[in-house]
């Protein structure tokens, strides 16, 4: 299980990205939205999707759930 967050800046695309607490991308603290420990990038994306309708995970390190 990990901590993911979600990018309050949103990528060119729109989309707002899902990251492992661990992730090499995960951007500073200020600019990210805690979504709590789950099983998968899955679950973060459905909490994610609570702030930010355009979410999609991390190419890198949620890669179950990049869509784009």
């Amino acid at each position: 299980m990990y901590r993911y967050y979600v990018n309050r800046n949103a990528q060119g695309n729109g989309d707002h990205e899902v990251h492992k607490e661990d992730c090499y991308f995960l951007p500073n603290a200020g600019n990210c939205i805690d979504l709590g420990i789950h099983m998968n990038g899955k679950s973060a994306i459905v909490k994610a999707k609570v702030f930010y309708q355009q979410s999609n995970g991390c190419y890198y390190c949620a890669d179950e759930c990049h869509i784009s």
